[in-house]
């Protein structure tokens, strides 16, 4: 018998989230933390707003389109040496394959039910052109990061600011 496993954002503790949404993370980038695979990615501005602009997964064509336009921004950032810029891209494009991977595996995106006490629902149920839309993402995702310069970045803001 396994443990039910609820989302992660019943009972969220908002105060000890490193990310807060009334920084500007580009006027005070020392503030921002790297975190575990797309944490803050919904909350740091202007990141949040100049790079969600472009992301979407509907379908593999709107997929690569996303991918590519957001694949460039990151190597935008890195070129400006703008850490925190690149690394909100490549959650991004993280985030393009989590979720299309959601909608793949699960009809309408909903893992849970969240009127039988959070059960997991069937797997299985969803639609096939998202697992294209996450295998696009994936690529860039992955792409992001074996880039030298973003490896090299992340490990000194990680050692200097965590």
């Amino acid at each position: 018998m396994t443990k039910q496993q609820k989302p992660s954002y019943i009972n969220f503790d908002n105060e000890s989230y490193p990310w807060k949404s009334d920084i500007d993370y580009q006027k005070y980038p020392e503030e921002y933390r790297v975190g575990k695979g797309e944490q803050g990615v919904l909350i740091c501005e202007p990141y949040k707003t100049e790079i969600g602009q472009h992301w979407r997964f509907k379908n593999p064509e709107v997929a690569t389109k996303s991918s590519d336009t957001i694949y460039n921004l990151f190597k935008l950032y890195i070129q400006d040496s703008n850490f925190v810029g690149a690394d909100m891209a490549r959650k991004f494009l993280q985030m393009g394959y989590t979720r299309s991977r959601r909608y793949a595996n699960y009809k309408g995106g909903k893992k849970y039910d969240k009127e039988n006490n959070y059960a997991e629902l069937e797997r299985g149920t969803g639609e096939q052109k998202k697992a294209e839309s996450a295998a696009i993402f994936y690529k860039k995702w992955k792409d992001a990061e074996a880039d030298p310069a973003y490896t090299q970045m992340k490990k000194e803001w990680k050692t200097r600011l965590g």
